[in-house]
């Protein structure tokens, strides 16, 4: 008999000693969703069904650290209702390049803090610079940590620029990185950055990568990008791609006054009406307008109304909106 019960213990147990991913908590986005995939030009849930998140991206992570906490993902899911939150992982200027370790971190504890409330983390490479072998590290042991985890979104290249063509530069960093998470992680869902800061969604549907489950990475800033990258972003979706939006701002592009939240609001309707998924920028004390908390803001949770920005109301307004 005591065979038996040793026997089912084991069994109980042999989901924890595998590092099979738990169950998500039930009634959370990740429970309702699974993991999520394309399917032709959309984004679509377990039961392939289109599906968006909409949600938060923090800062660079080497900038604003103090938001990799928790409080922060706990506070975000309860009060502005986030399906989604973004890890800005800074791959240079002081991030990854000089401290991988503490970049890991910070990663992991918003992965974690995420998982915890079933909902989806963007696993963001946050860099302007190719450097593929930094990326490689980084993002194979995040899969080898997390592989299976319906959670996770994995996100190669912030914002390549202008100066890295498509073909001759982006391509080949992509199918480096991307193979080595999928070498780990066949069924990863992953979102690969455009060049000119992730606007020439074009360019990558009309020469796309050698790999199912991909999505490419719009930005937008609304006070600068209106209707001509709008234009550009539905010709990629004519030809066959799927689109994300894992950064957006209610600014300007550099991330400052003014705010145009009539603009925003545009977008917002033309993201739904497409299914595409969006996280506004960011989560931050930064004194600069598309942040979400006023530079005196000190909490890492439970920020009253008047310790937001003027984007932080609109931004959480609308997310509150949604659910």
């Amino acid at each position: 008999m005591r065979r038996w019960w040793l026997l089912l213990i084991a069994l109980l147990l042999a989901p924890v000693a595998w590092g099979l991913p738990a169950a998500a908590p039930a009634g959370s986005p990740v429970a309702a969703h699974g993991r999520l995939a394309v399917k032709g030009n959309r984004v679509v849930d377990a039961q392939g069904k289109p599906y968006a998140v909409h949600g938060m991206s923090l800062f660079w992570s080497q900038w604003q650290p103090r938001y990799y906490d928790p409080a922060t993902i706990a506070w975000l899911v309860r009060d502005w209702r986030v399906t989604a939150v973004r890890a800005a992982i800074g791959g240079q200027q002081g991030g990854y390049d000089t401290q991988p370790e503490a970049e890991t971190k910070r990663a992991e504890a918003v992965i974690d803090a995420a998982i915890a409330h079933g909902i989806y983390v963007v696993v963001d490479w946050h860099a302007h610079q190719p450097r593929p072998d930094d990326a490689v590290r980084f993002f194979s042991h995040i899969a080898t940590k997390y592989r299976g985890v319906p959670n996770l979104i994995y996100e190669t290249y912030n914002e390549p620029l202008p100066e890295h063509g498509w073909a001759t530069v982006l391509k080949p960093y992509h199918a480096k990185v991307i193979g080595a998470i999928r070498a780990i992680d066949p069924g990863a869902f992953v979102v690969a950055g455009t060049r000119s800061w992730s606007q020439d969604v074009d360019e990558a549907a009309a020469d796309p990568l050698p790999f199912a489950n991909v999505a490419y990475t719009l930005h937008f800033y609304a006070a600068t990008h209106k209707g001509e990258l709008r234009s550009k972003a539905e010709t990629a979706m004519q030809r066959g791609i799927a689109l994300f939006v894992t950064e957006y701002g209610t600014t300007a592009a550099n991330g400052d006054a003014p705010i145009d939240a009539t603009e925003t609001r545009t977008w917002w309707e033309w993201c739904a009406k497409h299914g595409i998924s969006y996280l506004n920028w960011s989560v931050a004390n930064k004194d600069e307008a598309s942040a979400i908390l006023k530079p005196a803001t000190q909490g890492l949770s439970g920020w009253s109304e008047a310790e937001l920005t003027e984007s932080g109301r609109l931004v959480r307004t609308h997310l509150r909106a949604l659910r």
